[in-house]
């Protein structure tokens, strides 16, 4: 199995290509299913869930071609054609690797009449029930059955009939699979406090492409008026603001300068006002976002939240910065509630955290010292690589397939801005 070899100590200077976005993308692949035309993907990442996710349309019969990209460019161009569905089950084998899976829930019932999905596996991060999902879906007018780790869900006969759902908490997830449910139902359709993160309103403007009828698109209100039937398109992913969060991480623990080719600073939000909380500096470029760090960080408060809050899938990577700050951090996860992990491997590294229930706090070491140390999940993994390019010494970071997941060629990316990274093999 491959690791990662850090030699720390090496401030970065460049410019880093920001790829799609991963959650968007996964988000993207099953509107294909909505179809039956090809639904071309521009600026799609090479990343294993998007391969895991190509399999599982595969298996619902739909085409896959990817066309016009080299091995050795980022990126892909991809289309997917569902011109007819053979099978409306996604089975364990494939669904247990990644729980984007579940997102065929909903296409499937609204263009099919029915679904049975495996309950979803992934990161192991916590709790993630799938209960607002199937709650949604009722009130749009299915039918749902659990049995032997399974979801059954049926549409009346002539299709969903639409209807309103108002999330009792916000979920993304369950947002995704309501909307994209909703767009071929035979009425009008309400979801209220929906999620508006930026691969939402990525997802509603691709279906809007498609020919779905959308208002209230990037609002907590969406009133989806379903069509009979939506066409083909073709579309680019968003750039990946979690990705350009995690490289910005990287240019402030290292220290230096890097430009985010491709970053939007609308997207990162919060990310980009932590970051100059902690002393930071980031500027717009005419290609991206200029990241630079000088001088000495400083600690911060921190406290995930859905958008526009600050992003779950951000914590780790902040925490492993805010190790080398001046003073002490409070990071407050309120999304997952087992998503701590890293926190041992980063105390192997030299790191001073003290966790209390759903806080942590980060009291900032002078410095961080290389060491082995394990990945446990896809954001955890970035973070100790952000604290091996910080520390005295060798890090070698192992279980990597959590990063292959998420972030497309990291090691090159990082190799291009001057860190001393490589991949290397057991054997």
């Amino acid at each position: 199995m491959d690791k990662i070899v850090i030699r720390g100590g090496r401030p970065l200077k460049g410019r880093i290509q920001i790829s799609g976005a991963k959650n968007a993308a996964l988000t993207l692949m099953p509107c294909a299913l909505l179809t039956d035309e090809p639904l071309t993907l521009r600026n799609l990442p090479r990343l294993a869930d998007i391969d895991t996710f190509g399999h599982l349309l595969n298996n619902h019969g739909l085409s896959t071609t990817i066309e016009g990209s080299s091995p050795d460019e980022f990126g892909r161009v991809m289309t997917v054609r569902a011109n007819r569905i053979t099978s409306t089950l996604a089975p364990y084998d494939i669904v247990r690797k990644m729980r984007a899976s579940i997102l065929v829930l909903g296409p499937l019932l609204a263009r099919a009449g029915e679904a049975t999905v495996s309950l979803p596996g992934g990161c192991a991060i916590g709790n993630r029930p799938i209960d607002l999902h199937l709650k949604a879906l009722e009130h749009l007018g299915a039918e749902i059955e659990l049995a032997a780790g399974y979801v059954k869900a049926t549409a009346p006969k002539g299709g969903l009939p639409g209807g309103k759902y108002v999330f009792p908490i916000v979920s993304v997830g369950a947002t995704e699979n309501a909307v994209m449910a909703a767009v071929l139902a035979k009425g009008v359709s309400v979801l209220e406090n929906v999620a508006r993160e930026p691969e939402i309103v990525d997802l509603c403007n691709c279906l809007v492409a498609m020919g779905a009828k959308i208002q209230g698109i990037g609002t907590e209100k969406l009133t989806i008026t379903g069509v009979k039937e939506l066409h083909g398109a073709t579309y680019a992913v968003m750039p990946d603001r979690i990705e350009a969060g995690s490289y910005a991480c990287a240019a402030a623990i290292a220290g230096g300068e890097v430009e985010l080719v491709g970053a939007s600073a609308e997207d990162l939000g919060v990310t980009l006002d932590m970051l100059h909380e902690a002393g930071v500096e980031t500027a717009p470029t005419a290609d991206g976002i200029m990241v630079r760090r000088t001088g000495q960080m400083k600690g911060i408060n921190v406290s995930t939240a859905p958008y526009p809050g600050f992003a779950t899938d951000m914590q780790a990577q902040f925490m492993a910065m805010l190790t080398v700050a001046d003073g002490a951090s409070l990071l407050t996860e309120t999304i997952f509630e087992n998503r701590f992990m890293h926190v041992p491997e980063l105390a192997r590294m030299g790191a001073d955290i003290t966790v209390r229930g759903r806080s942590a706090i980060v009291r900032g070491v002078p410095k961080l010292f290389g060491a082995p140390v394990m990945a446990t999940d896809l954001r955890a993994s970035m973070s100790l690589v952000l604290a091996g390019l910080a520390a005295e010494g060798e890090t070698t970071v192992s279980r990597i397939y959590h990063l292959d997941r998420g972030y497309e060629r990291l090691e090159e990316k990082l190799q291009a801005v001057g860190a001393d990274i490589e991949r290397v093999g057991d054997g």
